[in-house]
């Protein structure tokens, strides 16, 4: 049996891009001859603290927890015969237990989701920005056996320091992704975002769109932000829902159109598109900006709309608003997308071959 750490920040069930970038996979490692062990720093009462504005003191702890919890880790070392590092080791820009594990001959995975070699810091972080160094991914990845990108914008740059790159789009559960969509006819037509707290800024990009959506059609829409139950915008109507993981299907299939908006720059085309694949794989119409993956994963027409200005999103987002017809054919096409491309049912044999290549 081969002994697997999985080096991360966050605690099992929490983080997005984990749960859909490596712990759904981790019931086919065990599966296939792998003991999988996930090593986390951020607790749920961090979470309280790391991500609010202030705090400075605790933060400052936390960090310094970070570089505790991995010396354990390194203790630990003989425990492993394979190192996985989602995204980096420890809350800062230090390379020093990157450095350790490249010294100590265990081949090493590294996975990541996003283009972090840009500094895109949260606004409540903003002071701590200068202890991130997002250069240190050239070395991580030039250090590794196996490097996982989302897409392949993401495997362009690590292919400038690496000849083992893959392309593993994030993927979702289908299975678990089977939720049936209550019918409502009358109803208020739900649009709505899911997110965190650190991507609020991408739903608020396509507010003036929505502005003049909830403006023409009044109470006939509705507008939902899952994710940040202390989010609250009064000109849209919304108090946010926090995000849990038990209902996490069934709070989404409540929308009739899904959206994801995002502005156009070197950190959003890194994004995986993790929003829009769980709309679709839910039937739910999509409107995604064509920025970076997303426009491969959505044919504008066929399995959900592409819009890029505000008089985009306000022309779509009035046609899907009008034909509930036009909604379930494109929420259809969608879940056929996502299980024959974007699945883990799709993608678990070739996820499995990655680690049994090492």
């Amino acid at each position: 049996m081969k002994r697997i750490l999985f080096i991360a920040d966050h605690r099992p069930d929490r983080s997005p891009g984990q749960r859909y970038r490596f712990e759904q996979y981790l019931d086919v490692l065990e599966a296939h001859g792998y003991r999988c062990s996930l090593s986390y720093v951020l607790n749920a009462a961090d979470d309280h603290v790391f991500y609010r504005p202030g705090n400075y003191l605790r933060k400052a702890l936390i960090v310094a927890k970070s570089f505790w919890v991995r010396w354990c880790d390194w203790r630990k070392r003989d425990d492993y015969d394979i190192v996985f590092i989602f995204r980096n080791c420890v809350l800062t820009g230090s390379l020093y237990f990157e450095k350790k594990w490249s010294k100590s001959g265990k081949p090493i995975v590294f996975d990541f989701d996003d283009a972090i070699w840009k500094n895109d810091t949260s606004h409540a972080n903003r002071l701590f920005a200068w202890l991130k160094r997002p250069e240190k991914i050239k070395f991580t990845i030039s250090i590794s056996h196996s490097v996982l990108a989302g897409n392949a914008y993401l495997a362009d740059f690590a292919r400038q320091y690496s000849n083992k790159v893959s392309i593993v789009p994030t993927t979702i559960d289908t299975e678990r992704y089977r939720c049936a969509r209550p019918e409502r006819l009358g109803s208020p037509v739900v649009i709505g975002w899911t997110g965190s707290i650190t991507t609020i800024k991408h739903f608020l990009w396509a507010k003036p769109a929505l502005l003049e959506i909830k403006k023409k059609y009044k109470s006939a829409v509705r507008f939902v932000v899952i994710g940040d139950e202390n989010f609250a915008d009064a000109e849209l109507g919304i108090q946010g829902q926090a995000w849990r993981s038990e209902t996490e299907a069934e709070d989404l299939s409540v929308l009739d159109i899904g959206i994801m908006p995002l502005p156009d720059d070197a950190w959003t085309k890194g994004k995986c598109g993790l929003k829009g694949l769980q709309y679709m794989a839910l039937g739910i119409a999509t409107v995604m900006s064509p920025v970076g993956v997303n426009a491969t994963i959505v044919q504008d027409g066929v399995n959900g709309r592409l819009a890029t200005t505000t008089a985009d999103w306000s022309q779509v987002l009035t046609e899907l608003i009008e034909n509930p017809g036009l909604r379930h054919q494109l929420g259809e096409s969608a879940r056929k997308t996502v299980e024959s491309e974007y699945s883990k049912n799709h993608w678990k044999q070739e996820y499995l071959a990655i680690f049994d290549a090492l």
